[in-house]
């Protein structure tokens, strides 16, 4: 950390239980030049430490400085900064490609006639492996170790790079399959809302003190905001730069205040809160801003349930949705275990930087506010394909059945279909999934004692889930497992089938697994629209089950009722779920625990001593990690038949100096896309088809189809995911109407073909590429491949109608250019099929923000000039964007300065 320039002289000793830290002290910059900043939101109070810190008059100079405390004039700001975070959170699904870039970081460094030991994290990594356990076992007491066994067996080669990278790169730890979500595993144990470093200075060693800080490979990093931990996802590509040292270059962000008064009422959850939060966000908008939550009603939330918020903050599109400091923010820390001093440190450093929130403070100044009384929250599910479609519970038969029409057109009546082998049918509407499953809740003691509550009474009833249903439980953290059994509640869950299944992002990341063969053939044969309930985060289009097209979440006691009900055609709330042994109707309100109750056992079970004994040695892992073999080295040594890990071809025939950027020239429409294009759609990461691209890769490699994995198993392998790009089973080229599906039209001669197939015919003619898209472009999961695959094909730009924040960075960082549409324009409203040429000049000379022209050559011979805005957002983006991409910016940074 080179030492700060200190322009404000804010810097500072505190004192904490006989331990000296140097910090850089707010109140004491807001008396040396920046006044008011004690009314600044608490997060960018963070961003303006971080400033303060890293002052050097080149990345951070003074001016950026006082950017900060000027955006209280007008609470916006076009002022670009450099962020430092204090260190990176993978999971394995997008950390597996960043480790493989970073070997082949080391390889073209070797070539550049670079040292490969200067490829190494600058600041601490943690990668926890949590998004590659599917649920192919269920419903047993060894479903646990099947699923782990079988989850070993299909990503040994995974998993052997991993413990290279772990032994090869300083400064990179992981934590092993088994242990938990990386966002549940980084409340728990990994954040420390302030962090420490040791820095050799003036002859000795001094401790900073400064707030924790992150970004993560994963969209849902911003759960850890809930701990007042500042923290938001990005791409792997992004995440790779901040692990190498270089700053996060960002506009000072807008700050929209979201105001909670009041308490919830009996009967609704965190989840429920959760669900209308996003709800009210999505219709504010706040993409590529940050919300701060603020008010009475903090005082009223466990800590648990502002993670809750917290983690949805990408289904609001919102950058984080942060909690500041208080005596919860103490508790907890200290209720997991934390250490005593680390405990301290964090209220006192918390008071003296202004950073501690009190009931009775004058609230922050924002840009914008909105409000809610947490007393009118109800009982919700959101869904059948986004979750911001929240559902009032009395309400679901009835919106299910018009969602129906809209999913496939139907004359309102209900299919049903004959399950083989079986006494019962399935029908639309019919719950074939319901997992307690991801980050989003798994986190939350609250709602996971009361589903084993709500099971425990069900159980007691004689009531069990419908035989169609496939039930899972997938915990955040193995302390989840520990008080559930302490609670005597896991026979309950074991009994309505909520076995164990595994730790890790399942259901939710579309690691559901098949479902049993009789269900599946009846939904298809029947073309049902089969539903899934799940405590998780996303439902997007061919997320969850490729035989499951209405996904709705809920919370973790809804599920277990809904897996009771087995459909959706039914209100819960009036109708019975079913009978007990006597033939007595058995309603929801009969069985739902109250919160006394649900407080009660939580005092009696939960304590600092289970966290310090799962915690205890966390790096370890279990008897199949310790028993991965791994050969030493600086550099990998690539298998060449693996199909998981291959190096990339990103630095091929790389030179210091990049080549000269060119225009576009006549390029060709790959795809015309409509509004709210998530990265799943972009970049699948549940299963590969056997007749598509990919799965023909593989068969060509000798890959039954029964060891696919998925594609986000496969994320080391360009090979794999290139064919994969724009193959989600439900996306919808409107070049095709009417197919779902990764197809396109080649033009001129208008042939049909998979996108992947039509790209490379395209690169061997030598035809550059460009997609045409709607609003909101890019939703959903920090996925760098969804970049990455876009670029391989050989698409040079984006154009679209509005991008998400973290996609529209990663294209950026993958050389690809994001243009957006003006006033109102659309590829509908000129007339688009797709058969047209687009070039776009000016490439050469582009500016941040500067609007270019695309000229726009209609088969009818028309021609039309469209003016676009470029979405390349700062200065420091154009450097990477010249350079071909972020990841040849840092490495030709790298091997420079140290020649």
């Amino acid at each position: 950390m080179p030492k700060s320039l200190d322009s404000f002289k804010s810097r500072r000793t505190l004192n904490v239980g006989g331990k000296e830290y140097v910090y850089f002290s707010l109140p004491e910059a807001e008396k040396n030049g920046l006044e008011g900043i004690n009314r600044l939101p608490f997060s960018l109070k963070v961003l303006l430490e971080n400033l303060l810190r890293f002052e050097d008059g080149r990345t951070v100079t003074a001016d950026d400085i006082r950017g900060v405390a000027e955006w209280l004039k007008e609470r916006y700001s076009t002022r670009e900064i450099a962020y430092r975070p204090a260190r990176v959170l993978m999971q394995d699904f997008t950390g597996v490609p960043a480790v493989v870039d970073l070997a082949a970081m080391r390889d073209a460094t070797t070539k550049l006639g670079g040292d490969p030991k200067r490829i190494n994290p600058q600041v601490p990594v943690d990668l926890v492996i949590d998004h590659s356990v599917m649920v192919d076992f269920f419903g047993s007491q060894n479903a646990f170790e099947k699923n782990v066994d079988l989850e070993y067996e299909r990503n040994g080669e995974r998993y052997t790079f991993l413990r290279w990278g772990q032994e090869a790169f300083d400064n990179f730890r992981v934590v092993p399959p088994g242990t938990g979500i990386c966002h549940q595993v980084n409340l728990e144990y990994l954040a420390q809302t302030v962090w420490t470093r040791d820095e050799a200075e003036d002859g000795g060693t001094v401790t900073y003190a400064f707030p924790d800080t992150l970004v993560g490979t994963d969209s849902h990093t911003t759960m850890v905001n809930g701990l007042s931990v500042l923290g938001w996802g990005v791409g792997g590509i992004e995440a790779e730069a901040a692990m190498l040292g270089q700053p996060i270059s960002m506009l000072i962000p807008e700050v929209v205040g979201f105001k909670l008064t009041g308490k919830l009422p009996e009967g609704t959850t965190a989840t429920d809160l959760v669900l209308t939060v996003t709800q009210m966000l999505r219709k504010k908008g706040v993409v590529g801003k940050f919300v701060e939550f603020y008010g009475p009603g903090l005082s009223n939330l466990s800590l648990e349930d502002q993670a809750t918020i917290a983690n949805m903050a990408p289904e609001y599109g919102a950058t984080c949705g942060f909690f500041p400091v208080d005596n919860d923010t103490v508790n907890y820390l200290k209720a997991t275990g934390r250490q005593q001093d680390r405990v301290a440190l964090v209220e006192e450093y918390a008071k003296a930087q202004g950073m501690w929130r009190l009931d009775d403070m004058a609230d922050p100044y924002f840009t914008d506010t909105l409000e809610l009384d947490l007393s009118t929250v109800v009982p919700s599910l959101a869904g059948p394909k986004r979750p911001q479609d929240r559902v009032a519970l009395t309400d679901v038969a009835p919106a299910f059945a018009k969602a129906l029409g809209e999913i496939r057109p139907t004359d309102g009546s209900f299919k049903t279909a004959p399950v083989e082998g079986a006494d019962y049918t399935v029908g639309d509407g019919s719950v074939v999934i319901a997992a307690i499953t991801s980050c989003t809740n798994t986190s939350n003691p609250s709602v996971l004692i009361g589903a084993g509550l709500l099971a425990r009474k069900a159980h007691a009833k004689g009531l069990t889930a419908k035989p169609w249903v496939k039930t899972s439980l997938a915990p955040g953290s193995q302390v989840v497992t520990e008080y559930l059994a302490k609670a005597d509640l896991t026979k309950d869950l074991d009994a309505l089938g909520f076995n164990l299944v595994g730790y890790g992002c399942t259901t939710c990341i579309g690691n559901s697994g098949p479902l049993p063969e009789p269900i599946s053939a009846a939904i298809n044969a029947g073309d049902l629209v089969a539903a899934s309930v799940l405590s998780g985060n996303r439902n997007f289009e061919g997320r969850v089950n490729p035989d499951v097209r209405a996904n709705y979440l809920a919370s973790p006691p809804l599920v277990v009722a809904y897996a009771i009900a087995g459909s959706l055609n039914i209100d819960i709330t009036k109708e019975p779920l079913g009978q007990d042994p006597e033939g007595n109707d058995v309603y929801l309100r009969d069985i739902w625990p109250t919160s006394a109750e649900i407080a009660s056992v939580i005092r009696d079970v939960i304590s600092r001593e289970m966290f310090l004994s799962r915690y205890g040695d966390v790096f370890k892992g279990d008897r199949h990690w310790q028993g991965i073999q791994v050969k030493g080295g600086m550099t990998y040594d690539w298998p060449i038949s693996s199909t998981y890990v291959q190096n990339p071809p990103y630095f091929e025939g790389m030179s210091m100096t990049p080549k000269p950027l060119t225009d576009i020239k006549g390029a060709r429409v790959l795809a015309l896309f409509l509004d709210s294009i998530t990265t799943d759609h972009i970049s699948p990461a549940g299963s590969i088809k056997k007749n598509g691209p990919a799965g023909e890769y593989l068969m060509e490699h000798q890959v039954p189809a029964s060891e696919f994995n998925s594609y986000g198993a496969r994320r080391g392998n360009h090979e794999v995911m290139m064919r994969g790009t724009f193959a989600n089973i439900r996306i919808k080229n409107q070049m095709v109407p009417g197919v779902e599906g990764g197809v396109t039209l080649h033009q001129p001669d208008g042939g049909q073909m998979s996108i992947y197939d039509a790209a490379m015919k395209y690169q061997e003619e030598q035809v550059p590429l460009v997609v045409f898209a709607g609003k909101e472009y890019g939703t959903g999961s920090s996925r760098d491949w969804a970049a990455k695959g876009t670029t391989l094909l050989g698409v040079r730009a984006v154009i679209a109608q509005s991008f998400e924040r973290i996609h529209r960075s990663n294209l950026v960082g993958m050389g690809v250019l994001p243009l957006v549409f003006k006033d109102e324009q659309s590829w509908q409203t000129l007339g688009i099929k797709g058969d047209e040429k687009v070039t776009i000049e000016g490439v050469t000379e582009l500016k941040p923000r500067q609007t270019i022209d695309a000229r726009i050559e209609f088969a009818d011979g028309r021609v039309e000039t469209v003016p676009l805005l470029l979405r390349i957002d700062t200065l420091d983006e154009m450097d990477y964007f010249r350079n071909g991409g972020i990841l040849q910016y840092v490495l030709r940074n790298l091997v420079s300065q140290a020649a």
